[in-house]
């Protein structure tokens, strides 16, 4: 993977709780602090509860930075476990323009 400008982090903890302002009350202020995050998107898995997200950053180190830290932390306090994701947001930009997403309309 080259250094993509805009890349996509998906992950998701393996626990079950429902989707209230106890998950993401706290949460969200905190991520707005977070270096090179564009947005969020959250993620409650559909009969499982699973609690997810699927995030731009600005680049890969910031990405990552964010899930070996910020969400490594997390799982470790929830006692769950973490699956992340990278993912080229540059590579894909004709291609998901070509489907109305929101993330490519300008």
């Amino acid at each position: 993977m080259s250094n993509p400008s805009r890349v996509y982090l998906y992950a998701e903890f393996q626990v079950s709780a429902p989707f209230t302002e106890a998950v993401w009350g706290e949460a969200n202020p905190a991520m707005h602090t977070v270096k090179g995050l564009r947005s969020k998107t959250w993620l409650s898995g559909i009969h499982t509860h699973s609690v997810g997200g699927f995030y731009e950053f600005d680049s890969i180190e910031n990405a990552r930075a964010y899930a070996e830290g910020m969400l490594s932390d997390f799982a470790k306090a929830a006692d769950a476990s973490l699956t992340v994701r990278l993912f080229d947001g540059d590579v894909v930009a004709e291609a998901s323009k070509g489907m109305n997403s929101p993330y490519y309309t300008a």
